[in-house]
């Protein structure tokens, strides 16, 4: 995984002494609230509903045994000893005292980690799929030019303040796991017939008040311009988009506004400046970024330690579950991604303790080569384990509680924080996640239901991706009362789309039965095996909103 360089530690420590001295003038009243307000959260600090949170910046979701146990550390010495990991690939705590921040930020840098731009009116943590660099149907290692655009969006003059955030996600698969089609930028890395490296640009897409799907302005972009490219779009965004409206402030507005042709021919006459400038990628550029990310030293695993894990698969029924819904296949023979699921009855949804980080960490460094992957499905990856050595590690976790064989199902809720710690949200998520939780607790059935998204957010900032959720759940305020609207059809595979509103609101104690309800709907009329969006897109909202409203 990457690591830092001098230019790397010499930025962050600087920016931890400068917000420092930012601090320390604001406790002493010599910066006002409103002045201190852009400084702060363009170093990942929130004040939330009862506390601060600081959100620290995982770069496209990587992360070392190492760097997970200082944040478990901090967690237990600055916080009340855990974190939750966000739906962006981030680490958020959300106890910290204010005055301890420049603390936490320094002890941070140590490791090699900071929270520079997780908030604020800039080019957000750029994200990528989770399997990165390990995947089957991987056609480029996205990582190297994820780190391209983290070196040229860190505090990049130009874009500290955006009209609003601004979200860049990157896949090299065939498959995307990246959500790229509902980012400001989507980019998708493919191939020649001669192996050159093309990217499929998309912009325009989002969630939040204005759902939308991005649509491609460039298709097949050589290598050599996607960071100019890229400073093309947002350069057109910094000067056209809305600043008077912070609700009609994203991309996605202006896209719209002035039409994909329009907006192509202004990104083309801003290119034709940049085109061939100094953020031109050379040959020698690209190596250097791959170089940061080397293969692992695995060992070979022989032909028998693959049967006999084959053949405990089909003997063990506990075990066959977990690698069923947990285990990815890898672009090594002999060797899996094991997906941990972070979605417990008792805590909310992407929630870790600092005492399962540290186990987490030990394990990562015992079948992984420490390094760990977050997910914006809000669980963690060990990326490199042998299939000789998964059933030793399968028992490790269910030593500690965290083998729940769910990843991909019903129970797998992808969640935001809601009003339980946000002071945005219109009503509470975790407790509808913890109801629905409660209700499908039978295995069987959830397995029978197949791969299902189910995405629950606590307003409509969309931060738990109810848009594209299967099925979505939104909180919304009734005259000072928490009801959540529910919405069917929606994706952030290849297939992207916005779900579409069932109907009127439900009280809190009636969403597990609602969702009850639309799930018989689909297991009555699903025709062998269709995926839980393919019946609703063959069927229509029409019969879901019968049965529910009946």
């Amino acid at each position: 995984m990457y690591r830092y360089d001098t230019y790397d530690q010499t930025l962050v420590e600087e920016r931890v002494a400068q917000f420092r001295d930012q601090m320390t003038r604001f406790l002493e009243g010599r910066l006002g609230e409103e002045e201190f307000r852009p400084l702060r959260l363009q170093n990942g600090l929130y004040i939330q509903r009862h506390a601060p949170m600081l959100r620290i910046a995982v770069p496209y979701g990587m992360l070392s045994s190492h760097q997970l146990r200082t944040i478990a550390d901090i967690t237990r010495r600055y916080d009340r000893a855990y974190g939750h990991l966000s739906t962006r690939q981030n680490v958020q705590i959300n106890w910290p005292k204010i005055e301890d921040v420049p603390d936490i930020l320094a002890e941070l840098a140590a490791v090699q980690m900071h929270a520079i731009q997780t908030s604020g009116n800039c080019v957000r943590n750029t994200t990528t799929d989770q399997f990165a660099g390990i995947a089957q149907d991987e056609v480029e290692d996205p990582r190297a030019w994820c780190e391209l655009i983290r070196q040229w969006s860190t505090l990049h003059p130009e874009f500290a303040y955006l009209p609003r955030k601004f979200k860049i996600a990157v896949t090299g698969a065939t498959h995307d796991r990246a959500a790229v089609q509902v980012h400001d930028i989507g980019i998708r890395l493919w191939h020649t017939e001669d192996g050159d490296v093309r990217a499929c640009m998309m912009v325009g897409g989002g969630l939040g008040r204005t759902p939308t799907v991005g649509t491609v302005i460039r298709e097949d972009l050589p290598w050599q311009h996607i960071l100019t490219y890229i400073e093309a779009i947002v350069r057109v965004y910094n000067q056209f988009g809305r600043r008077d409206n912070k609700f009609k402030a994203r991309i996605k507005i202006l896209v719209k506004a002035l039409g994909i042709d329009e907006f192509r021919r202004r990104v083309d006459e801003e290119w034709a400046y940049l085109e061939n400038g100094s953020q031109t990628i050379t040959q020698e550029a690209i190596d250097h970024a791959r170089s940061f990310f080397p293969d692992p030293e695995r060992h070979p695993v022989d032909q028998a330690g693959i049967d006999a894990f084959e053949q405990l698969r089909r003997d063990n029924k506990a075990f066959g579950r977990f690698v069923t819904n947990n285990v990815t296949g890898h672009k090594v023979p002999g060797y899996c991604a094991v997906t941990l699921s972070l979605k417990h009855k008792t805590h909310a949804p992407g929630d870790i303790t600092a005492d399962k980080m540290d186990v987490v960490a030990d394990l990562a460094d015992r079948y992984g080569f420490g390094e760990l992957r977050i997910t914006h499905e809000q669980n963690m990856v060990l990326s490199d384990v042998p299939v000789d050595e998964l059933e030793s590690l399968w028992k490790a976790l269910d030593a500690h509680d965290m083998a729940s064989p769910t990843i991909g199902t019903l129970t797998d809720i992808i969640c935001c924080p809601g009003g339980d710690f946000c002071s945005l949200a219109n009503a509470k998520s975790i407790p509808i996640a913890q109801a629905i939780q409660a209700k499908f607790d039978d295995l069987d059935f959830v397995y029978d239901l197949g791969p299902l998204d189910l995405n629950i957010s606590g307003c409509m900032n969309a931060c738990g991706h109810h848009h594209v959720g299967n099925i979505g759940i939104l909180g919304v305020d009734k005259k000072g009362e928490e009801y959540y609207q529910v919405s069917l059809g929606g994706s952030s595979l290849d297939d992207a789309s916005i779900g579409k509103i069932l109907g009127p609101s439900f009280f809190r104690e009636d969403v597990p039965s609602v969702i009850e309800k639309v799930l018989q709907v689909y297991v009555r009329e699903r025709h062998e095996d269709e995926r839980f969006v393919e019946t609703y897109r063959r069927l229509g909202i029409k019969p879901f909103k019968e049965y529910v409203y009946a």
